[in-house]
């Protein structure tokens, strides 16, 4: 059984009227905690409780992580090293209309999952993306937050993958590469590395922010900018980002096929997100 707690509960029950079984009304976050042979916590604790923060503020919803809620996410890293632990808030619950109360009390809930074993194959043999059929609208209202409203992703992975791929690579409305259906995407072209830009569609992950933070302190240049398929397929090298599996290296993208970076271990262990089995 799933460990869970709703509002410090254990077990507890969400109620019915939620706003966020109703419409989606919040925010999560998926975080992994460190490895037995790591200090016990969670992985860049700070910025996942700041991208959360930043969201409630964009969506109106008042919240700001309590102690104790800090102290319960400290103590199940401690008793589960290397698990997912998601953390998911809602307004709380409302009327039945999607006008918020002017009052409501934010639910939180926390689960602990085991990290998929799949991760760490991907770690050291990279994977090979496909190019989705089904692609994401714009909307900058919602661009790079990590909401409850994931219908878009759940219609993307309801899609049968070539067998030979392991992710698809998706694109928005217009063309415009903007992720994979589960990680923020890298490409490298002459020393250079370039990311899409998150401002109308997909979601600006925690570890994509940590990964241009130290590419750019390691002297190598960052640029977020629109990138087309064309601009992909013609790339020396390409990675995803996320906050589970860390970095992992795209071997290739439908037919076109990529050689691995030569950086990818050295900034897996800078980071400290090499997984082991």
């Amino acid at each position: 059984m799933t460990p869970v707690w709703v509002n410090h509960i254990e077990n507890g029950l969400i109620n019915p009227f939620d706003r966020g079984v109703a419409y989606g009304d919040g925010v999560f976050a998926t975080m992994r905690t460190a490895s037995t042979d790591m200090t016990a916590g969670v992985l860049f604790l700070d910025g996942h409780l700041c991208r959360l923060q930043q969201s409630c503020e964009r969506l109106g919803i008042e919240w700001c992580p309590s102690d104790l809620l800090i102290q319960q996410l400290n103590q199940l890293a401690k008793q589960y090293p290397q698990h997912c632990i998601k953390l998911l808030l809602t307004r709380g619950v409302g009327g039945r209309g999607y006008q918020a109360p002017i009052n409501t009390n934010v639910t939180e809930v926390v689960s602990v999952h085991a990290i998929p074993d799949h991760y760490h194959d991907w770690q050291q043999s990279g994977i090979a993306l496909a190019s989705s059929p089904i692609s994401l609208g714009r909307q900058p209202l919602l661009a790079g937050m990590k909401h409850l409203n994931r219908l878009e992703q759940v219609l993307i992975k309801s899609q049968p993958l070539p067998l030979t791929h392991q992710d698809w690579l998706v694109f928005d409305c217009d063309g415009n590469v903007i992720e994979s259906s589960i990680a923020n995407i890298f490409v490298i072209n002459n020393n250079q590395v370039f990311t899409p830009a998150i401002t109308h569609a997909g979601v600006s992950g925690v570890m994509r922010e940590i990964m241009i933070d130290t590419l750019l302190c390691h002297g190598i240049a960052v640029m977020a900018t629109q990138l087309t398929l064309s601009d992909i397929k013609a790339a020396e090298h390409i990675f995803i980002t996320n906050s589970l599996f860390g970095i992992i290296d795209v071997t290739a993208i439908d037919d076109f096929q990529f050689s691995r970076w030569t950086q990818t271990s050295r900034f897996r262990h800078v980071l400290s997100v090499n997984l082991s089995l």
